[in-house]
């Protein structure tokens, strides 16, 4: 209904995110080093960490480039254009075996690749978004720093930036620990991880898909049909997660086998992710509760319970696992379905709580 602010609102994101992705490239390019200490890096693969940081910090524009306009596509409704580009992006990634394979670049064809398909990914939205109608003006001078709208979206969009940035944070200290149990270990993990971004797909595209379907809901004064999506996304979530449990318990390494021709490397990673396998189930329940909150504006609640998961489940539980004699991938990837379990019974007491709180203030009323 104001086409206006609308447009405001986008052009400031622009600036934001512009800045906030020049200084993501700065500060990796500089700390790649010490990044990769923190990462207990293997003395063999030190070089090739800092490179491949270095290399894929090239690349934090787009990442913000897409996550902007990803969040416009979801703003008019249009759900699987992000999705779609995220999986494009994705089976372009597989470019790494070209690059590693046939023109022997290593860890830098691996960087290489992942830019590459992050840039399609953006070029492709950029295309498509063209071909829409846009339900509001852009102007030249709306692309400026409006500090009331940034502010608001600084409100709202920081325990979501900091949820994303745990899950970061998390895959970075998984690989730590990996790091300190020896290089084929580490690139068992790494490999694994690759298959676990692209299993993760569909429930993250149904959380982010969810948070708008809501929010418009809502604001319609629609709540119940809001609660009917979250119910399911959870169903269609549980399924496609059934689906991929049953391939990565069959098949896993076969799946591994794409991204590595070393036989060991190999196994460790379908060690990996026969502990892992389970989450392909119960993260479809988990996201879309997720989505369900952030769309509900319970942001911040989605904040906290992702710090209980990640800092008091999970990475707690994988450091113990790795410290245990003849220490097994396995049970370090099953921390991150027994975490999840923990996320999930929390946003069911916290649902079960706001309800009985709306119920509260109806009858007040």
């Amino acid at each position: 209904d104001r086409p206006e602010e609308a447009g405001a609102a986008v052009g400031s994101g622009i600036c934001l995110f512009l800045v906030v992705a020049v200084a993501a490239t700065v500060a990796l390019e500089l700390a790649a080093p010490q990044l990769a200490m923190l990462m207990h890096a293997p003395a063999d693969a030190f070089d090739g960490t800092v490179e491949y940081v270095r290399i894929c910090s090239g690349g934090a524009v787009f990442i913000v480039a897409y996550n902007l306009l990803g969040s416009i596509f979801r703003g008019i409704g249009d759900s699987r254009v992000p999705l779609i580009t995220v999986l494009i992006a994705c089976i372009l990634n597989i470019g790494d075996l070209l690059l590693v394979g046939g023109f022997g670049l290593n860890v830098a064809g691996a960087a290489i690749a992942t830019v590459f398909a992050q840039a399609m990914s953006v070029a492709l939205s950029l295309l498509l978004i063209r071909g829409k109608h846009l339900a509001f003006i852009l102007r030249r001078q709306d692309i400026r720093f409006n500090g009331a709208i940034i502010g608001r979206i600084l409100k709202l969009g920081s325990p979501v930036a900091l949820q994303d940035l745990l899950v970061n944070i998390t895959f970075l200290v998984i690989i730590a620990i990996a790091n300190s149990m020896g290089t084929i270990p580490s690139a068992g993990v790494g490999v694994a991880e690759k298959l676990c971004a692209f299993v993760m797909l569909v429930p993250s595209a149904y959380m982010q898909s969810m948070s708008a379907f809501v929010a418009q809901n809502i604001g319609a004064g629609d709540p119940r049909r809001a609660k009917k999506s979250m119910l399911t996304g959870i169903a269609v979530g549980v399924a496609f997660g059934c689906v991929m449990f049953v391939l990565v318990m069959l098949k896993g390494d076969v799946l591994a086998g794409l991204f590595s021709t070393d036989a060991e490397v190999v196994r460790r990673g379908f060690e990996y992710l026969r502990g892992f396998a389970p989450e392909t189930i119960v993260t479809g329940v988990l996201f879309s509760m997720v989505g369900y909150f952030n769309g509900n504006n319970k942001t911040l609640w989605v904040m906290v319970q992702g710090l209980v998961q990640t800092l008091l489940v999970r990475l707690p539980l994988a450091y113990y696992m790795s410290m245990q004699p003849n220490a097994s991938l396995t049970k370090i990837g099953l921390s991150a379905p027994v975490a999840t379990v923990v996320g999930i019974l929390l946003n069911i007491m916290f649902y079960i709580y706001i309800n009985r709180k709306n119920a509260e203030e109806r009858r007040v009323r």
